[in-house]
């Protein structure tokens, strides 16, 4: 999302060439519909899975893997998907000086910037998230499938995160958690934080407050940030929560729910939709938006889009993260929890109080109109690129 808005925007008054991968779920009709928004666009094939091997050959493949990751010091996943064919198009096109700005999206593709090409082209990575920085957090919230995997691959991303912020001129965040974060890897790194956006006429502001006991969360239900915040909410937080409110719901809205997810539709009051025709229906029928997240760096698209909508949001310290949505000199815009109980509280307050739910509900919408556009994020990416 964050990637075609703003390449939306710069659309408007720049030739863009778009080199990427194309994997098997993503349709032909996908790709014509991208076309219209770029000069180019040079789409190479994306690495498939092959079938498991059974035995010693598995185990070899992913010792080797292993050992790749840990010498080249890059993360297993981006090795796998690194293609050499598109690595020698971009090669060939910056060193003929054909581009004024290369970025890359996602930190992952931060592999494709040669240290030699300052000389030809400004280069900048837009990294969405620490990869370093969020894993540290999701090992230290102890929401690890595998912690002992985790942690030997931290030196792995550590290593990644600050080879690339030493080559690229110039680095992209979302927060200034992020943006701390990295600077603690390189100094010296230019990183710029540029928060993300909302489309106000996708998430228009609600017709009414529809009151009633129901909650919601939104999210692709195959991250492990969106897994990890559900099962938390839905097995720790719902039944305390069901005992003082007992019509209380708690909707899981989003995409490619995992097996661990689709489960929790047996837990009183857990509801799990899937992939939905419409996010914005699903929000407006909520009395509270609930973003439980423990793990994960960089501004949620999600908060911004619930409060966009006015939906009363009630979050974690990293569901809220980079927003300024309480404190002293600030108009509360949502309620802050991150322990069992502070979610009980929270959200028993916004059940009882309609005025409370009215007040964060129009003062979220004001904060998005006015800080969280895409135009606004367009504008100071543009500046990162040409200014």
């Amino acid at each position: 999302m964050r990637t075609f808005n703003l390449l939306k925007y710069l659309h408007r008054r720049h030739s863009i060439v778009l080199v990427t991968q194309q994997s098997a779920v993503v349709s032909q009709a996908d790709v014509e519909a991208l076309r219209p928004w770029v000069r180019e666009l040079v789409i190479f094939p994306m690495r498939v899975e092959g079938p498991d091997k059974a035995g010693v050959w598995r185990w070899a493949g992913k010792g080797w893997r292993f050992l790749e990751s840990m010498l080249k010091a890059t993360p297993p996943n981006v090795l796998y998907r690194y293609s050499a064919e598109m690595q020698a198009w971009i090669d060939t096109h910056v060193r003929a000086g054909k581009f004024e700005a290369m970025t890359c999206e996602h930190s992952a593709n931060a592999i494709y910037v040669r240290p030699g090409f300052r000389q030809y082209v400004r280069t900048v990575v837009n990294v969405h998230s620490s990869v370093y920085g969020g894993k540290l957090k999701y090992l230290q919230a102890g929401a690890s499938d595998n912690s002992w995997r985790d942690r030997i691959y931290l030196s792995t991303l550590y290593r990644y995160e600050k080879r690339y912020c030493q080559q690229a001129e110039r680095i992209v965040v979302t927060t200034p958690d992020d943006r701390q974060q990295l600077l603690e890897l390189n100094p010296a790194a230019a990183i710029e934080v540029i928060p993300n956006g909302v489309d106000l006429e996708l998430f228009p502001y609600r017709p009414a407050d529809p009151g009633g006991q129901g909650l919601i969360f939104v999210g692709a239900m195959d991250l492990a940030h969106n897994v990890d915040a559900a099962l938390f909410f839905a097995l720790e937080v719902m039944p305390g929560l069901r005992a003082r409110y007992p019509e209380a719901t708690f909707s899981i809205v989003g995409s490619r729910p995992i097996a661990k997810i689709q489960d929790l539709a047996q837990q009183p009051g857990v509801i799990v939709t899937g992939r939905v025709p419409s996010v914005v229906d699903y929000l407006y029928d909520s009395a509270v938006c609930v973003v439980p997240l423990r793990t994960g760096f960089g501004i949620k698209n999600k908060t911004l889009e619930a409060m966009a909508a006015g939906v009363p949001v009630v979050g974690s310290d990293r569901g809220l993260e980079g927003l300024a949505v309480d404190g002293p000199d600030c108009p509360l815009r949502a309620l802050r929890a991150n322990q069992l109980q502070e979610y009980i509280e929270a959200i028993g307050r916004l059940f009882a109080d309609g005025e409370l739910r009215s007040q964060l509900s129009h003062r979220g919408r004001e904060l998005v109109e006015t800080e969280y556009t895409w135009e606004k994020a367009g504008q100071s990416y543009e500046q990162v690129l040409f200014g």
